[in-house]
């Protein structure tokens, strides 16, 4: 159920009693959660609404929109990309296609002109006039075979940028480590051409990258090594400003971590992040709210899911936060939605989309759910409502 409290939040509570989670969609899993009574909480700032989408989609990672409105998911771990139509437009999914299984780590997607590109092993494929053939998707063709093999660490996602050209994101196969290209990098691909450029040097792990509405500067998240301890190396917020510009990996985390592991070549210039986020809070989408449905507050803002810590002694992330921007600098930090509570994960969010209605879709690599976050209005929150099915 949902319950609002006085504050600048409300609570949307999934009691894991049997017969309410089944009408939950089964967001706690394990057998103790099943017989317990203890209730779980999934934190919304006020006027928010937050619906489940779909569910079973394997560990969820990128997400993509068509022209026509499909959500595509990419999953890693079960090697398939779904796509989800909500053919009357209510917020639920009516139907959904798998459009290709037995990939080998089909994690980034994206959409463009038609067409659905997805990255699997060392290639990149185009699935072509991909919303007119859901039932019976054509055979992928090939457009890219130059990307380094896929490898458990190593994690890719992709979008079209204004140029029309594909923006890859390759990360470093290791924790810390010199890595050659194209890892630790990200890349522009011609699509007709094959051409590509590097865009951007040392970058660890970038999984979420947007461009500004604003001036149309490339924005992205980068995941900080792990084992330094609880708080460092911060992760970071980055800003291409130069075309070819070092972000420091594996030599210098954030603005001031020195890598004992590796000495800096003399003559390497790095850029430092525009923004340090708290350690381990693993950034893995971002988005510029593009809507109109959200407070004009939210305009042109940056959101970012943080994906959640692993290795620290007390949990830090797992929620939905905006970066307000002045001036096109961070200026503060605020959370939207928190799928922590207290120690307990929720959800894991992974990749964040900027729908064409103004709602906000949100991968889960935990439980292999989509959720929806929209604008409801402060002044109906005093009524508590149910998460219901949407499948």
């Amino acid at each position: 159920m949902l319950y609002i409290k006085t504050n600048n939040y409300k609570y949307l509570r999934v009691f894991s009693a049997f017969g309410a989670l089944l009408a939950s969609l089964a967001l706690l899993t394990s057998q103790a959660a099943i017989a317990g009574s203890q209730s779980i909480m999934i934190t919304v700032s006020k006027g928010f609404g937050l619906s489940l989408y779909a569910s079973d989609l394997g560990d969820a990672k990128q997400i993509a929109m068509g022209s026509n409105g499909t959500l595509f998911v990419g999953s890693n771990k079960s090697g398939t990309v779904h796509a989800l139509v909500d053919s009357n437009q209510d917020g639920r999914v009516d139907k959904r296609y798998v459009i290709a299984k037995g990939l080998e780590s089909p994690d980034a997607i994206a959409f463009h002109n038609g067409d659905l590109f997805v990255a699997t092993e060392n290639r990149i494929v185009r699935f072509i006039d991909i919303e007119q053939r859901l039932r019976r998707p054509s055979r992928p063709k090939d457009i890219y075979s130059d990307l380094p093999e896929s490898d458990k660490k190593s994690t890719r996602a992709m979008n079209f940028g204004p140029d029309g050209r594909l923006y890859v994101s390759i990360g470093a196969p290791c924790n810390v480590c010199e890595a050659s290209a194209p890892y630790s990098s990200i890349i522009a691909i011609n699509v007709d051409t094959g051409a590509s450029e590097q865009i951007a040097l040392g970058v660890r792990d970038a999984t979420g990258f947007d461009w500004s509405p604003q001036d149309g500067k490339l924005w992205f998240a980068d995941q900080g090594r792990d084992w330094m301890g609880d708080n460092l190396p911060p992760d970071e917020i980055n800003r291409i400003d130069v075309v070819g510009s070092h972000y420091g990996f594996p030599y210098l985390h954030a603005s001031s971590v020195v890598e004992p592991a590796y000495e800096k070549p003399k003559n390497l210039k790095i850029t430092v992040p525009v923004y340090e986020l708290p350690a381990h809070v693993a950034p893995t989408g971002l988005a510029f709210y593009r809507g109109k449905q959200f407070p004009e507050m939210y305009h042109n803002q940056l959101f970012v899911a943080e994906n959640g810590s692993w290795n620290r002694s007390s949990k830090v992330g797992y929620q939905i936060v905006m970066l307000k921007l002045e001036n096109q600098q961070v200026v503060s930090r605020e959370t939207v939605v928190s799928f922590l509570d207290g120690e307990f994960p929720v959800a894991r969010p992974y990749a964040l989309l900027s729908a064409d209605d103004g709602a906000m879709y949100i991968s889960d690599d935990l439980k292999g759910n989509v959720y929806r976050l929209f604008y409801k209005d402060s002044d109906t929150t005093e009524e508590p409502q149910e998460l219901e099915e949407n499948e």
